[in-house]
């Protein structure tokens, strides 16, 4: 590479700023730390940040509607100070960028040492003397992708990112760039780029904020993942030999926003985390998760991951005093420690729970002799009382639905979705509103657990800013802040994120919760499936896997159910209280396996092994979710139509330690791999292995 400003090693990562010394424009690259040639290309050196303010001219290029990239402001930034700082547990990067009207960039890149990460963030500061009203800011811009492979390295790179939708999260979709029709232009005129994200306050609805690109001749992938609450995006841009990758929040363009900077006030973007490693897309996403894991802030209670009981797929929405005392003397002395009250505890009699949300007063119809009663109850039991919220929207049968003094609008009109409306969490009388009838609630009664759910969005935005995207923003981070009040005034509180199950899956709602509802796919044959693709965008230890039993339930489903709770949080729930004694006892060696499998699940990194599964609600083959960290393995195979009799997992220097599976299944080590024989359609198996010489 040339025009080098600046190199240093970062673990086991180099990062490089690069400035081409005509324009000054000024360049981030980040590679693995290799003695592997760079090959001679055609790169460009692209700006590390990319800024868009109104004023601006255009990029031209056929560019309008597509990209706001390569704006007059962008190309104004020129270098002007690189600052570095070391401690004992970091070491930063600042790189300060100026235009000649006053606007200045600092961009931050931080490295956590022993990590495998780098995080970057983006302010911009308005020095002009005047207003400046923002149309894109980025959070992180870096590229020359990859500088290994011979000219544009054609056939050679695979774009990867999780494509989302209710009850189906987190696929992995792989595309050539040659399919994206991300060629280099033939005169390297012309740039293209691939603009993606999400619009409204459901932040993993369509996509997640990750994205991947692999290098498939070398072995090298680069990838990014972003904490954005409200509407966000992602690039990927060429112009000649090299790729770039950038993201941020949602431009004007795709996110209706805009932002003005009054002179000497600043604005910065949501933190981004990137890294580069040899491997493939579980290699990277390993390495960007610990970055939400070293953002965990959670109660000592989650230490053991325990195991959870929800109600909810055992009474559809009506939880009383009644049927909750019925199930807990079912599943008492079972292992569970957390009981959780769903939705429908407030409703009016006659009206459905899903349009009553809002004024949260306990049912008299169904806690007859109020809700304390029923706490007492479930702690009677030794188990930890949970309660469902949505506090952010109300339903059309509340009172609060009809205080639009405080709800959130659009063009001066109640932002209405069907049968529901937002709260504006910007207002005071908002937060001393839920403060009352969420908070006191839960200290007053005792819970201890929160499912906060969250189901409708807020799309393009609000009212009350420069721009609907900007309403967005803000009224998301005044939610954010809302979550942080709750745990300063409730420290030892389990909070719950769900959003229609898997909606609001990214790292700044999961760093401000225990875990996740991973799906609303409460007992659908794709569990598995969906629970694996999420190991790729949060940690297992966070993601709430539904495990809910029927009656009816062969002990072979049975199986299959409890399996899939293996690749995360085991939450119960189901026919619970018309199990016959052989069921029981097939739970009951589930979750003792479970309890087993606690340390790798909370501690490790995970691989895929198996087929692309084509069709997730008809699926064929098998999948292997190998889980790995420094003293075991946690096997889960899950098998489908047309599946294997033998199916075989690499596994050199383990052995069998203990099993879970319906039936019998011979799992066993030979010739460095864990070999599964008798596999049947649609069974769930789970396997712990000890490295050899351990005793576990």
């Amino acid at each position: 590479m040339k025009n080098i400003l600046y190199s240093d090693i970062f673990g086991d990562m180099r990062v490089i700023y690069n400035m081409d010394m005509k324009t000054g424009v000024t360049g981030l690259c980040i590679t693995p730390d290799t003695d592997k040639a760079y090959a001679d290309r055609q790169v460009k050196i692209h700006s590390l940040a990319d800024v868009k303010i109104i004023g601006d001219n255009y990029s031209g290029n056929y560019f309008g509607g597509q990209s706001m990239k390569y704006s007059d402001t962008t190309n104004s930034l020129k270098y002007s100070l690189q600052e570095l700082a070391e401690d004992d547990s970091s070491k930063r990067v600042i790189t300060y960028l100026k235009s000649d009207n006053g606007l200045e960039v600092k961009h931050t890149l931080t490295y956590r040492k022993e990590r495998n990460y780098i995080t970057v963030s983006t302010e911009l500061v308005n020095n002009t003397g005047g207003d400046v009203t923002l149309e894109m800011l980025s959070s992180f811009v870096f590229g020359n992708i990859s500088p290994y492979l011979d000219g544009a390295g054609e056939n050679s790179m695979l774009f990867h990112r999780l494509r989302s939708k209710w009850s189906q999260e987190g696929r992995l979709v792989s595309e050539t760039l040659e399919d994206l029709q991300l060629e280099e232009c033939w005169c390297y005129a012309n740039s293209n780029s691939i603009r993606f994200g999400q619009v409204g306050s459901m932040p993993t609805k369509g996509y997640f904020p990750f994205m991947a690109l692999e290098d498939t001749k070398n072995g090298i992938i680069w990838g990014a993942q972003m904490g954005c609450p409200s509407s966000w995006q992602m690039e990927i841009t060429r112009a000649d030999d090299g790729v770039w990758l950038s993201g941020g929040i949602a431009d004007r363009e795709f996110g209706h926003w805009m932002k003005t900077l009054r002179s000497g006030e600043s604005f910065s973007g949501p933190p981004a985390v990137i890294s580069v490693c040899f491997g493939d897309t579980d290699d990277i996403s390993s390495r960007l998760l610990e970055a939400q894991e070293d953002n965990l802030d959670i109660p000592e209670s989650e230490d053991t991951l325990p195991v959870i009981f929800n109600e909810y797929c055992a009474t559809w929405g009506n939880p009383s005093h009644e049927n909750i005392k019925t199930i807990l003397e079912a599943i008492k002395n079972k292992g569970i420690d957390y009981f959780v009250i769903d939705c429908g505890w407030f409703k009016k009699d006659g009206v459905r729970w899903d349009i009553s949300m809002g004024d949260y007063i306990p049912s008299k119809t169904l806690f007859p002799h109020g809700i304390e009663n029923t706490v007492e109850l479930i702690r009677s039991y030794n188990m930890r009382a949970g309660i469902w919220f949505e506090f952010e929207n109300v339903g059309s049968a509340s009172e609060a639905y009809h205080n639009t003094d405080h709800l959130l609008k659009r063009d001066g009109i109640p932002l209405t979705t069907q049968n529901r409306r937002f709260w504006d969490m910007r207002d005071e009388w908002v937060r001393e509103y839920l403060g009352e009838r969420v908070i006191k609630f839960l200290k007053e009664y005792g819970f201890r657990y929160m499912k906060v759910d969250y189901n409708e969005t807020i799309g393009i935005g609000c009212d009350g800013a420069e721009s609907f995207g900007e309403g967005l923003r803000q009224n998301m981070r005044a939610t954010i802040d809302f979550f942080r009040q709750i745990r300063r005034e409730i420290p030892d509180i389990v909070i719950e994120n769900c959003a229609s199950g898997g909606n609001r899956l990214e790292p700044c709602f999961m760093s401000l919760s225990s875990m996740a509802s991973f799906s609303d796919a409460h007992e659908c044959v794709e569990i598995p499936i969906i629970a694996a693709n999420l190991q790729r965008a949060i940690l297992p230890r966070q993601s709430q896997i539904w495990c809910v039993i029927r009656k009816d339930d062969s002990l072979k489903r049975l199986a299959y159910s409890i399996s899939a709770a293996l690749l995360g949080r085991m939450c119960l729930s189901g026919d619970v209280t018309e199990l016959t004694a052989e069921q029981w006892d097939e739970i009951d060696r589930g979750i003792a396996f479970y309890k087993k499998a606690v340390p790798v699940i909370k501690y490790g990194k995970s691989h895929r092994f198996g087929p692309k599964i084509k069709s997730e609600r008809h699926p064929e083959g098998y999948q292997a979710i190998l889980r790995v960290n420094e003293h075991c393995e946690l096997c889960v195979v899950h098998t489908f139509k047309n599946a294997p009799v033998t199916i075989s997992v690499p596994a050199d220097g383990y052995t069998v330690s203990a099993s879970y599976s319906y039936g019998h299944v011979n799992a066993r080590t030979e010739n460095g791999a864990l070999i599964l024989e008798g596999c049947e359609d649609f069974c769930g198996y789970g396997i712990l292995l000890v490295r050899d010489g351990l005793d576990m």
